[in-house]
């Protein structure tokens, strides 16, 4: 029996063996509303799992599938290296932002977080 086939041995690969964690952390990206934003710690707490690093992760490796832009680091400073390309999809969907002062690096803005977090209530599915 090779290794693939082995019940112990490597997870399949290809596009739809997505690890069971990686799934529940894009499920919930695809539940946050077009101009409001969760953190990445706001995701871990909802799943009641992990924490911000691991769903960070999670985010770098598989979330271009889903609308990536809306969880967010807790500062709502703009994910360093896709500034460009998630500011324009805030400025799209109207998610509130803070105008970068004079002194700010790039002078790029950040999400206004007291405005534009959501805490998932609403969600359909509810919270277990």
């Amino acid at each position: 029996m090779s290794e693939q086939n082995h019940p112990d041995g490597p997870p399949p690969r290809g596009e739809d063996a997505l690890p069971e964690y990686a799934e529940r952390v894009l499920e919930v990206a695809e539940t946050v509303p077009p101009g409001r934003v969760m953190t990445y710690g706001d995701v871990a707490e909802w799943l009641e799992e992990g924490g911000p690093r691991q769903v960070g992760r999670v985010m770098a490796l598989y979330g271009g599938a889903v609308p990536w832009w809306r969880v967010v680091r807790a500062d709502g400073v703009l994910l360093p290296g896709h500034e460009l390309r998630a500011l324009a999809h805030y400025r799209e969907e109207g998610t509130p932002l803070k105008e970068a002062g004079r002194a700010a690096e790039g002078h790029l803005p950040r999400i206004d977080m007291r405005r534009a977090r959501w805490d998932g209530i609403g969600h359909a599915q509810g919270h277990t």
